[in-house]
C-alpha cells in the first residue's frame, strides 16, 4: 500500500479527480464532472455508515473514531457496494451498471495516482453481485414516430400563426403596452416552433444546440452560427470541436420567419433565448444599472415595456440561451397541449433526445446506415448497433420470403 494512502480520508482526492475529468477552464463543467461528483458523494456517505440501516456502521472499525481512508478500501468494499447498489432501492440494471462504473473509474484513477496499489473496484469478486447490463442507456430509447412529429410541428405552427397574425393585423390605434403583449405572445411561439422544427428534423444533440449551465463552452447556439442561405448551422459537437450541421428545408422557412420576428440587434444574440422572467429581469437591472442608469430611471424604463426580453431587444441586453432543461420543459408544456399520444415508460412527453432517435430512424430506413451515420455524427458502427433493430426486422422479413418460397415449391 502507497504511503501517502495509509491515512489519507479517501473523499480528499475527489476535487482532484473532478477536476481531472471536469472540461472547460479548471476542470469545472460537463455532466460527466457533475454526475461524477454526486455518485462519489453517495459513496463517501455509504462508506462513512450514512446511507444504511441502523446495523451499517460503515467501512471503518466499530472501535475506531475516524472518517474513512484509503487504507480501508479493498475489493471486499466494492463488492458491498456493489451489493447496496443493487438492493432494494428499484434501482434500474442498467443504472445500477452506469452508477458503479463512476466508482470504478475514481478507483482506477486512485491506482495512477499512487492512492491505491490496486484496482479492487474492477475485480471479479467486486463486481459479482452487480445485475447483468441489459445493454440499454437509461432514458434513450424514445424515438418520436412519424405520427408524434407531425402531431407537435402542426400544433405548434398553427399556434406560431395564429399569434404571428394576431401581432400583425392589430389597429393602428392599439395600445403601445397591448402591442408589446403580442409581439412577446408571437415571439415566444415562433421561438418554440423554431425549436421544434429544428429538434425533429437536424437530429442535433439538444446539448449541442443549447446552454448547458455545467459546461461553459456549450452557450447555445447564436445566429451567428447560422446559414440559412447554405442550409448548415455551426454546433459543438460532442466530440469537443465545432463542426457544420446541416439544416434541412422543414427547419429553413420556421428559422427566417422567427429571426425577421425577432430581429435581433446583433447575430450574436442566442437563436433560443431564455424567456425566463426571473432571469431576464435581473438581467435588466444589472446591465442598465452597469450602464450608469439610476434606480428610479431603471424602474421607469422597465414600466415603458410590458415584459423585459422587450426591453433587452431595444437596448441590446444580450440574455442566455435556454437550458437543455429548459427546452426539456417547453416539450412538456408543448407535448401535453398537443394532446399527443405517448407511451413510454420513462417519459410521459416528446423528450428532446426523442428527436434525433427518431430521425435516426427514418435515415437508416431511407438511406442506410452509412447515410445516417454521417448525418448524425456518429460512427457507423455505433448506428448499427443502435438501430440493429430495423435490419433485424428486414432480415426475418428475408427469411419470411425465403420460407413462402420453399412451401410453394414445396
Amino acid at each position: 500500500m502507497p504511503n501517502r494512502a495509509l491515512s489519507t480520508p479517501f473523499d480528499d482526492s475527489f476535487e482532484r479527480y473532478l477536476q481531472d475529468k471536469g472540461k472547460g477552464r479548471g476542470g469545472d463543467g460537463g455532466n460527466y464532472r457533475r454526475n461524477a461528483a454526486r455518485e462519489l458523494e453517495r459513496f463517501a456517505e455509504w462508506a462513512a455508515g450514512d446511507r444504511r440501516a441502523d446495523d451499517w456502521t460503515g467501512i471503518v472499525p466499530n472501535d475506531v473514531d475516524r472518517e474513512p481512508t484509503f487504507d480501508d478500501l479493498d475489493e471486499r468494499v466494492f463488492r458491498e457496494y456493489a451489493r447496496h447498489l443493487g438492493g432494494d432501492r428499484g434501482l434500474k440494471q442498467n443504472t445500477v451498471q452506469t452508477y458503479y462504473r463512476y466508482i470504478s473509474a475514481w478507483c482506477g484513477w486512485c491506482v495512477n495516482e499512487g492512492y491505491l496499489e490496486a484496482h479492487y473496484a474492477q475485480r471479479a469478486s467486486a463486481m459479482a453481485p452487480l445485475p447483468e447490463d441489459d445493454g440499454r442507456k437509461p432514458g434513450d430509447q424514445q424515438a418520436w414516430t412519424s405520427e408524434q412529429r407531425h402531431a407537435l410541428t402542426r400544433h405548434v405552427g398553427e399556434r406560431a400563426r395564429d399569434a404571428v397574425e394576431a401581432y400583425t393585423t392589430l389597429p393602428e390605434d392599439t395600445d403601445l403596452l397591448d402591442k408589446q403583449r403580442a409581439r412577446y405572445a408571437a415571439l415566444k411561439a415562433a421561438r418554440d416552433r423554431a425549436l421544434v422544427f429544428v429538434l425533429a428534423y437536424t437530429a442535433v444533440r439538444v446539448g449541442e444546440l443549447l446552454r448547458d449551465p455545467n459546461d461553459p463552452r456549450r452557450r447555445g447556439v447564436r445566429w451567428e452560427d447560422l446559414s440559412l442561405d447554405d442550409g448548415s448551422m455551426d454546433v459543438y459537437r460532442k466530440k469537443q470541436q465545432w463542426d457544420a450541421a446541416s439544416l434541412p428545408d422543414p427547419v429553413i422557412s420556421p428559422l427566417r420567419s422567427y429571426h425577421q420576428l425577432m430581429n435581433p440587434p446583433t447575430e450574436r444574440w442566442p437563436v433560443f433565448p431564455t424567456f425566463d422572467q426571473r432571469t431576464l429581469a435581473g438581467l435588466v437591472l444589472d446591465e442598465l444599472a452597469d450602464r450608469g442608469e439610476r434606480p428610479e430611471a431603471i424602474t421607469e424604463r422597465r414600466e415603458e415595456y410590458a415584459r423585459d426580453l422587450l426591453l433587452a431587444l431595444d437596448e441590446d441586453i444580450r440574455p442566455p440561451s435556454i437550458t437543455t432543461d429548459g427546452a426539456r420543459s417547453v416539450l412538456q408544456r408543448l407535448s401535453e397541449a398537443a394532446e399527443i399520444d405517448i407511451d413510454h415508460p420513462k417519459h410521459d412527453y416528446l423528450a428532446p433526445h426523442g428527436g434525433r432517435r427518431g430521425m435516426g430512424e427514418v435515415l437508416v430506413r431511407a438511406f442506410g446506415y452509412t447515410v445516417a451515420a454521417r448525418y448524425l455524427d456518429n460512427s457507423e458502427e455505433m448506428v448499427r448497433e443502435r438501430y440493429s433493430y430495423i435490419e433485424a426486422g428486414e432480415l426475418g422479413d428475408v427469411a419470411t420470403e425465403a420460407l413462402e418460397e420453399i412451401d410453394d415449391v414445396g
